[in-house]
């Protein structure tokens, strides 16, 4: 029996994506103008942002190489066959499937959506995704071509949000706050952090299905730190039982078909000290002044200049830890940044309408220091045509968040 190197399965419907054909349509139509720009034949992508951004489908790669093509008047994803016929259901395009039966089936498979036509003289990959050895190997089937990368130019389409996106990261920030409420709910002397986390994450995953009963459910996560656990952003949470006097962060996000939203919170287990009472206004009262910066025309780098002369001022520069604020749309903490709209001293991009940004500083005081932890509020943005509205609706600041559970 001969084996086929990929083929073509449409196993069932399309099923309903998480935008209109329009808004794909439309995203496809920009990507197509950066080729003629460019002078570019094709462009292979291979990111999950990407993918997904342009065409609907969200892969599980396990270790095998995922993707998209598209040329002047083409466009498919190529996914593995593990996967059977789910990336054509859910992809706003063809699909071709390679199969594990030979190596490199994979670029066998972008060959053939370019069948009889002629080969690309100039393509598009996207640098800061495509690894070496794939990277060899996609030259090794296009010999004549020359590659360029498209990386930078796709993110700045993705940073600029669209009616139908702004929907979906409006949805995403209430349930986010739906999620800091069954943390709340839950903290209490001799929980856990795991715990309280499983609560909060059920929560927002029944909210998101209600919400979006077609989509696809996968990522929405919660980071609940106590103490020391507290001093970076992004430590996983642990088995660790709650104290009384405990310095707490809140991190909720919801992930609605790959598109994040979060809400971050310091809060105190039944009262904080002095020293934590000081330096948790000093973080609020930077928060504060971060949120009324963020408005159309201000450049990312002008924000960050401002806010350290008051933490300078406050006497807590020394303890800052990252960015004030960085871009939402579709990613997560293992793809998508888009990097060119963070809210950093190295950062010159112009804040425009249809952006969405965080303003979430943050200060650490290590272990022995008066008012040791992580302190950190974090507020999503959207930059309209004469200010921006804050969609993150959970209250800040000691006055709402020392709990007495």
């Amino acid at each position: 029996m001969e084996r086929p190197d990929f083929f073509e399965l449409k196993n069932g419907e399309k099923v309903k994506l998480p935008f209109t054909d329009k808004e794909y349509n439309d995203r496809v139509s920009k990507l197509r103008s950066v080729m003629d720009q460019n002078g570019l034949d094709m462009v292979i992508l291979t990111s999950m942002h990407n993918v997904a951004y342009y065409t609907g489908f969200i892969y599980c790669s396990f270790g095998r190489p995922y993707g998209c093509v598209i040329t002047l008047n083409k466009i498919s994803t190529i996914s593995a066959n593990i996967d059977a016929s789910q990336p054509w259901r859910r992809s706003h395009c063809d699909n071709v499937i390679y199969t594990d039966w030979k190596r490199d089936n994979f670029l066998r498979a972008i060959v053939s959506i370019i069948g009889r036509d002629e080969p690309p003289k100039n393509i598009g990959i996207e640098n800061d995704h495509v690894t070496l050895d794939m990277r060899e190997k996609i030259g090794s089937i296009f010999t004549f071509s020359v590659f360029s990368d498209v990386s930078k130019d796709l993110m700045k389409l993705r940073m600029i949000k669209s009616k139908e996106e702004i929907e979906i990261i409006r949805n995403g920030a209430r349930i986010a706050d739906i999620g800091g409420e069954e943390i709340v709910k839950n903290i209490r002397e001799n929980n856990t952090e795991i715990e309280v986390a499983i609560a909060a994450r059920d929560r927002m995953e029944r909210e998101i299905v209600k919400s979006y009963p077609g989509a696809e459910y996968m990522d929405t996560w919660v980071w609940f730190q106590s103490g020391i656990n507290t001093d970076g952003a992004h430590n996983p949470k642990t088995n660790r039982k709650l104290v009384k006097g405990d310095i707490l962060s809140l991190n909720t996000f919801p992930m609605i078909s790959g598109y994040y939203t979060a809400l971050e919170r310091t809060l105190f287990l039944d009262h904080a000290d002095d020293a934590s009472l000081k330096a948790w206004e000093a973080n609020v009262k930077v928060h504060k002044r971060g949120l009324e910066l963020i408005k159309p025309g201000v450049k990312c780098s002008d924000i960050c200049h401002e806010l350290n002369e008051l933490f300078a001022e406050l006497g807590y520069l020394q303890y800052r830890t990252f960015g004030y604020g960085h871009s939402f749309g579709m990613l997560s903490h293992f793809y998508g940044r888009e990097a060119g709209l963070e809210l950093r001293e190295d950062i010159d991009t112009v804040l425009e309408k249809n952006m969405v940004v965080s303003m979430e500083p943050m200060i650490m005081i290590p272990e022995g220091n008066p008012g040791a932890g992580g302190y950190r509020e974090h507020d999503i943005l959207l930059i309209g045509k004469d200010g921006a509205e804050n969609i993150t609706k959970f209250p800040f600041g000691p006055e709402y968040n020392i709990i007495k559970n």
